[in-house]
């Protein structure tokens, strides 16, 4: 009896560690203090942000609307999709009075990204 009790134990045991090690997770670093824009509902708040080389971009979406962001622009009415040398790949979703920070700009120059659903968008990113 000791014997079955001890193995029931100690299968227990594994799957406790399996159960939590599947779901450790790294969180998204978000840095307060570092550089932010906040999105509205159909814009962002400002049309430009310097961002120091090496750091993330925290997005802030102000307002309950929903946003997919990614790299490019709104051309003349007409999304631009772009691959920018040195530009971390984005392709953020937001639901609604949330926040995300982007993947570090760890390369000196100027990007765009844009939002897939609201005409007009955009949003110049500078990297210094």
């Amino acid at each position: 009896m000791y014997k079955k009790l001890l193995v029931g134990l100690v299968l227990l045991s594994m799957f406790t560690l399996l159960l939590a090690a599947c779901g450790i997770e790294k969180p998204a670093s978000i840095d307060a203090g570092g550089p932010s824009v906040k999105m509205g509902t159909n814009a962002f708040l400002q049309a430009s942000i310097t961002v120091p080389k090496g750091k993330t971009l925290t997005l802030i979406d102000s307002a309950a609307a929903p946003h997919i962001i990614q790299n490019g622009s709104w051309v003349n009415g007409t999304a631009k999709t772009t691959t920018e040398s040195g530009a971390p790949t984005l392709n953020m979703s937001f639901s609604g009075s949330d926040t995300q920070a982007t993947p570090p700009f760890t390369t000196a120059g100027t990007f765009h990204i844009y939002c897939t659903i609201h005409s007009g968008m955009n949003l110049t990113v500078i990297v210094q």
